[in-house]
């Protein structure tokens, strides 16, 4: 989301009145004031070599001059050259130590050096100041939300709009803030207030995200075409409408819309050039070689290497790039001709395709999802070197994952703390295995008290993760790459679903026509893990009952 206010703006030190300098801090009579307008007006027009020469030249004849040496350091900042801008600003500081704007802007230039902590002490020095300073008020809440800060960010929007209570961007950043948070109410609060200011497209994607989870699909589907009606060609407004229909199962508009990923501005880099052709299902494949490639998460790449083989069973020779950690793994599927990752040398190929554009290309609807499970399988080898390390009571074996990697968008909403699950390693009669990557030091309390096998952070990648879920009875886990790895070999595996699901699990499901094997249980409240993880408790207490009433 946009930030709430300009961070700086080039222009003279307008924050200083003639009470707060000091005779020796006014200009000298022979200044050129004129030069510096110029300057100034040339670095608004984005002449940034004209308008630099002009700060020099003001700095030749007067090398103390703080608006000289604050404006020339905003200019580096623009360029890119942060460690020259803090030198000079920092400078200037020196000439004018009250000025709430030059402070700001040092603040400014140690935020974008990543010194968070000490760009925060400024921008509340800036506000020691001057208490309704905007800029630095703005910064200061981005500062915050920057830092996860996210209760303490959102008090400071709310001080810019105790200042200016249609602040358009400090209500939009409370509303983004109050989505972290999982508070969706409140965030459609923030963005219609905002979209009473102006009605921007931007602001109605967010608040149709917000409608989303709620799972109020109908409104979001209003908010988003309101945004494409105002702004044309709107990525970000097809892209998040095709989330809608995909979760409802309308796979006909959804896989078309959903092409847009390629035209947002965070997804631009993720796109790979090619000069052979995209293929989205219009032209023969057999006889041809197509590279299949990866865009997006491990998960990901799981759940759509299962069209690999429809490829092959056409005649096509398939390559395909891969992550790192699946390259093994999936290096195993039979049919494949070569798999990469990136950065490797390719072979000669025909044609191209994204692993999440071959649904659109295969015109799958809900009904023909090729499910054909399991599509992946561990190797023999590994199987064998961790048999040693699993518990050997001849209890059922259950594998456990409860959070996803940290940087995903929405790990908030699907990791669960693992003392949230405590009661389901209570159960007696089975034997539970960790196969969480990274534990932290609470977590692994929990494992040892508990004597659950950890496993987790020895695996060197999906192969091993693999052969352990080969072994297993069940898995349970949240929505994270495990539960794609479990379903994609067949095993049985029960995932524990946020309230707003991701658009694969679809709407109110508790199967998966991605995965027969799947189980879901969702919550019924936001944020609220308790009723799902008491009904998976519950039902498998009575898988451990029925084996030890057989044994």
């Amino acid at each position: 989301m946009a930030q709430a206010g300009a961070q700086a703006q080039p222009g003279p030190d307008n924050d200083r009145s003639d009470n707060d300098r000091s005779d020796n801090d006014r200009p000298d009579n022979d200044r050129p004031d004129n030069d510096i307008g110029q300057a100034v007006a040339l670095h608004r027009q984005g002449r940034l070599d004209d308008a630099a020469q002009i700060y020099g030249a003001i700095l030749a004849a007067t090398p103390d001059q703080p608006d000289a040496l604050n404006l020339l350091g905003l200019l580096r900042h623009q360029q890119g050259r942060n460690v020259e801008a803090l030198h000079l600003i920092g400078a200037a500081l020196k000439r004018a130590a009250q000025s709430a704007d030059i402070v700001n802007n040092f603040a400014l230039i140690l935020g974008a050096l990543s010194r968070h902590e000490e760009a925060l002490a400024h921008f509340e020095r800036a506000l020691a100041i001057n208490s309704r300073h905007l800029n630095a008020l703005a910064n200061r809440a981005n500062t915050l939300a920057r830092l996860r800060r996210d209760e303490q960010a959102l008090a400071a929007y709310q001080c810019i709009l105790d200042v200016q209570p249609d602040h358009q961007g400090a209500l939009n950043e409370s509303g983004g803030l109050n989505m972290r948070l999982s508070r969706p109410h409140a965030a459609i609060a923030c963005f219609d207030r905002a979209l009473a200011v102006t009605p921007l497209a931007e602001l109605h994607v967010n608040k149709g995200n917000a409608l989303r989870a709620l799972n109020r699909e109908d409104d979001a589907l209003k908010s988003f075409a309101a945004a494409a009606a105002i702004k044309a060609g709107f990525a970000e407004a097809h892209w998040s409408a095709s989330l809608v229909r995909l979760h409802r199962g309308d796979f006909a508009g959804g896989w078309k819309d959903y092409e847009w990923r390629w035209h947002k501005a965070d997804w631009r880099g993720r796109r790979r050039n090619f000069s052979e052709p995209l293929w989205l299902g219009n032209e023969p494949i057999a006889g041809k070689t197509i590279l299949l490639h990866c865009e997006q998460g491990l998960g990901d790449t799981i759940q759509f290497v299962r069209y690999a083989p429809l490829l092959v069973e056409r005649g096509a020779s398939v390559l395909i790039i891969v992550q790192p950690p699946l390259r093994t793994l999936i290096g195993a599927m039979p049919g494949l001709s070569g798999v990469f990752i990136d950065g490797e040398p390719l072979p000669a190929f025909d044609m191209h395709c994204p692993l999440l554009s071959l649904p659109l290309a295969f015109g799958t609807e809900l009904a023909t999802i090729p499910a054909n499970v399991p599509y992946l399988r561990p190797d023999a080898q590994p199987i064998t070197q961790w048999q040693g390390r699993l518990p050997q009571n001849g209890q059922p074996r259950v594998g456990l994952c409860w959070a996803g990697g940290r940087e995903h968008l929405n790990d908030h909403n699907r990791s669960i703390p693992l003392a949230g699950m405590a009661d389901i390693l209570s159960i007696s009669g089975l034997d539970f295995v960790s196969l969480q990557k990274d534990v932290g030091a609470a977590d692994a309390a929990i494992l040892r008290e508990r004597g659950v096998a950890r496993l987790g952070p020895q695996f060197a990648d999906f192969a091993d993760t693999a052969a352990i879920v080969d072994a297993l009875d069940l898995v349970i886990t949240v929505d994270t790459s495990v539960a794609h790895l479990a379903g994609a070999m067949g095993k049985p595996v029960w995932m524990l679903v946020p309230f707003a699901s991701d658009w694969r699990w679809l709407h109110a499901r508790t199967d998966s026509p991605w995965y027969p094997s799947m189980r879901l249980f969702r919550q019924t409240a936001i944020g609220d893990w308790s009723a799902p993880v008491a009904r998976l408790r519950d039902e498998l207490a009575e898988v451990a009952d029925r084996r030890t009433a057989r044994a």
